[in-house]
């Protein structure tokens, strides 16, 4: 059975306004509930905190947000763990329209320290998690991962494994000459995924280009580059049904995508080989700047 995904992609307050940003998101949730959405996504660090300390929190607004309009909530926001060394998790939650507590997910790859100092929007020292969550939900299974974890695709394959069938991808800000890679990784993490990946981004200005998107394992659903609020209607009927076959040499005849990339394919016993310990060890030191 299909049901709707709201996408907001929205004008953001940018901090230090960016506490403005949580009445706003829920007159989004209102509006897409209104228009039958059962999911609505928002962007990474959307609606905020964008800085340490954190001066607001938003997680009991949006759960309540949610309950209200029963529809779940992927949103963004920080969680403070030492206001003096100003480190934070980054966090993506999703609410549920049942009020019970929300998931979360803390930002994994890559190692911190990393971007989120130095820049216009964010200022916080970023701690990187370490587990991979997924969430069960009425509709299927979600998992949630982060902007620039598109470009690891082991981040994706992670919660596609623990049997998420939506990945929620949420971006950061203007992708500049990112914009078409990071657009075809979207679909990537669907593809090789078996999963609907979705994915939005925060605007500051009419000018800048946004990266709104729902793609399925076939054929991408829907995006946009301008600020709004898109529902749009998916079904993991084929999702389901692309993970329950094996590939045969007549695939490409009715499959548009690989089947069974998730259990066929697979090959655990080498998974050691693929990243040995001391290539790791050798990786230089990350920079700074906006994501």
């Amino acid at each position: 059975m299909g049901f709707k995904i709201a996408v907001v992609q929205p004008m953001v307050h940018q901090p230090p306004d960016d506490e403005k940003n949580v009445a706003d998101a829920v007159e989004y949730v209102k509006q897409a509930a209104h228009q039958g959405a059962a999911f609505v996504a928002f962007p990474e660090s959307y609606p905020g905190p964008w800085r340490m300390p954190a001066t607001f929190n938003p997680i009991e607004q949006m759960a309540e947000a949610a309950a209200k309009y029963g529809v779940h909530i992927q949103f963004g926001t920080l969680q403070p763990i030492n206001d003096a060394e100003a480190t934070a998790h980054n966090l993506l939650m999703l609410a549920y329209p049942d009020g019970r507590d929300p998931g979360a997910y803390k930002r994994t790859h890559p190692p911190g320290p990393w971007i989120y100092t130095g820049g216009g929007y964010w200022e916080f020292q970023y701690v990187p998690g370490d587990e991979f969550p997924v969430f069960d939900t009425i509709h299927g299974r979600v998992g949630l991962a982060m902007c620039s974890e598109v470009y690891v695709p082991e981040v994706s394959r992670a919660l596609a494994l623990r049997g998420a069938e939506i990945i929620f991808l949420p971006g950061g800000v203007d992708k500049q000459k990112l914009w078409a890679t990071w657009r075809n990784l979207i679909w990537s993490r669907s593809i090789e995924n078996l999963a609907i990946a979705v994915s939005t981004q925060n605007l500051f200005s009419a000018e800048e280009r946004g990266l709104a998107m729902v793609a399925t394992p076939e054929e991408v659903l829907f995006e946009s580059t301008t600020a709004g609020l898109y529902v749009v209607d998916v079904d993991l009927d084929r999702v389901r049904d692309l993970r329950s076959q094996n590939d045969e040499v007549m695939s490409a005849h009715h499959n548009a995508a690989k089947a069974g990339v998730l259990t066929q394919w697979q090959r655990p016993e080498l998974y050691d080989s693929f990243h040995p310990r001391a290539a790791i060890d050798e990786l230089p030191e990350t920079g700074t700047g906006d994501d």
